[in-house]
C-alpha cells in the first residue's frame, strides 16, 4: 500500500480509523528548524471531528504525540514521529457494515485488491487517515517559515451544491475564512451555507461542493519539468484526499472556452520583476512556479455514508439493502479547508527543498 509522498520531506502516514492511533513519520525534514508542538496542535484542532454543530460528533482531542526527531524545539534532521491515538472507538457500529459493503466507499475495491479490510470506519480510507498530513504540514509550514516566511496559503469553501461564495483571492485573509464554521471567505453566502447543511443532515442525506485555494508569494522556479510539474504535483496531493473528485487551476475547464488570444498572460516588468498583468495560467507555466498567485480548486463528492436504506451486496456477493450507521459529516467541505492547505504546503515544500538541492539555494535566492 503506498502510504508515502514526497521525495525530499517525505512523509509516511499510518493507522486505521478505529485502531489505536494513526499518526506520521517524516524524513527529510532540515536539522535546526525551530518545532512549535502548538502550531501542530492548532491545525489538528482545525480539522477535528466535534469542532461545531455542521461537523460529525465524534468527539476526539487528536492530541499530537512527538516521539522522535526533536531535541530541545529544534529538528534533529533524523525521522520525526508524530502519533495522535484513537479515544472515542465505537467499532460496533460497523458490525453490519463487516459483511456488506457500503455504497460509494472503498469496501469493495480493498477486498478486491487485499482480500481484506478494515470494515470499522472504513480503515485506511477514512478521511481520519489525514491527521498524519496535517501533522507533517504544520510541520513543513515551519520549515517554509524558515526559508521563506513570506509564503501564504490559504483555502476556503468556494461552494456547497449551487450555492457559490464570492471571495476574491488577493485579499481573503485566514481571519475571514476562520470567522465562520462553514469556513468560506464570504460572511453572507455563509449562514446559507450553514443551514443548508443543517436541512441535508436532518435528512439523513449529505452534499458537496468546492474548495478554491490560493498560494501566495511563491518565489519563482519551483516545479520539476514533465512529469513532476508543480500544477502535476497538487492535483495528485489534491486527488489523494478522501472525496475528492476533481481538480483544476487557473482558468481551469473555463479556459477551453478562450480563444490563444484571450487566455494568453502578456509578460511586463513591473517594479524590477518579470510580472504577468493576467494570471489565467494560475501561477504555473511549464510546471514551474512563475511568481504570480498560484490559484486551484478541488471538488468534493456528497459524503458517501447516508442514513438511508441502499441497494448493495454482501462480502458472499449477494443482494441485500444497507442503511448508514456511525457518526459522519453530512457534508466534508469545512474540515476538509485545513486539509487542502495542508497536502499545499507539503507540495511547496517538497519542491523548495529539490530547489534548494538542486543549485544549492533556494529558488528566491540571488
Amino acid at each position: 500500500m503506498s502510504s508515502t509522498f514526497g521525495q525530499v520531506f517525505r512523509i509516511h502516514t499510518f493507522g486505521e480509523s478505529h485502531g489505536g492511533g494513526v499518526g506520521v513519520v517524516i524524513d527529510g525534514c532540515p536539522p535546526r528548524i525551530p518545532v512549535s508542538l502548538e502550531q501542530i496542535q492548532h491545525e489538528l484542532d482545525r480539522r477535528r471531528p466535534g469542532q461545531s454543530e455542521i461537523v460529525t460528533p465524534r468527539k476526539e482531542a487528536d492530541t499530537a504525540e512527538i516521539l522522535s526527531g526533536l531535541q530541545d524545539g529544534l529538528t534533529l534532521g533524523s525521522p520525526i514521529a508524530i502519533l495522535v491515538r484513537n479515544t472515542d472507538q465505537r467499532p460496533g457500529a460497523y458490525d453490519e457494515m463487516s459483511t456488506k459493503y457500503r455504497p460509494s466507499h472503498a469496501d469493495y475495491t480493498y477486498d478486491a485488491k487485499y482480500g481484506i479490510r478494515s470494515a470499522s470506519g472504513g480503515g485506511r480510507a477514512s478521511a481520519r487517515e489525514t491527521i498524519g498530513r496535517v501533522a507533517a504540514a504544520a510541520v513543513a509550514r515551519q520549515v517554509l517559515d524558515t526559508f521563506h516566511p513570506g509564503i501564504e496559503i490559504i483555502a476556503w469553501v468556494k461552494s456547497i451544491q449551487e450555492l457559490t461564495a464570492e471571495v476574491d483571492p488577493l485579499t481573503v485573509t485566514y481571519d475571514d475564512v476562520e470567522s465562520n464554521i462553514v469556513r468560506t471567505g464570504d460572511a453572507v453566502m455563509a449562514e446559507t451555507m450553514i443551514e443548508r447543511i443543517k436541512a441535508i443532515r436532518n435528512d439523513g442525506n449529505s452534499v458537496g461542493g468546492v474548495i478554491e485555494c490560493v498560494i501566495r508569494n511563491c518565489p519563482p522556479g519551483l516545479g520539476e519539468p514533465i512529469f513532476d510539474k508543480l500544477e502535476a504535483e497538487l492535483a495528485k496531493a489534491m486527488l489523494s484526499l478522501p472525496a475528492t473528485k476533481g481538480f483544476e487551476i487557473g482558468s481551469g475547464f473555463s479556459g477551453t472556452l478562450l480563444t490563444g488570444r484571450e487566455h494568453n498572460d502578456p509578460f511586463r516588468m513591473i517594479d524590477g520583476k518579470v510580472r504577468t498583468t493576467s494570471n489565467r495560467s494560475g501561477g504555473i507555466q511549464g510546471g514551474i512556479s512563475n511568481g504570480e498567485n498560484i490559484i486551484f480548486r478541488v471538488a468534493f463528492k456528497p459524503t458517501a455514508t447516508i442514513m438511508s436504506e441502499q441497494e448493495t451486496v454482501t462480502s458472499s456477493h449477494e443482494n441485500t439493502e444497507l442503511k448508514g450507521r456511525g457518526r459522519h459529516d453530512a457534508c466534508v467541505l469545512p474540515r476538509a479547508v485545513p486539509i487542502v492547505e495542508a497536502m499545499a504546503t507539503l507540495v511547496l515544500t517538497d519542491h523548495l527543498l529539490r530547489q534548494k538541492a538542486l543549485s544549492g539555494k533556494t529558488a528566491f535566492e540571488s
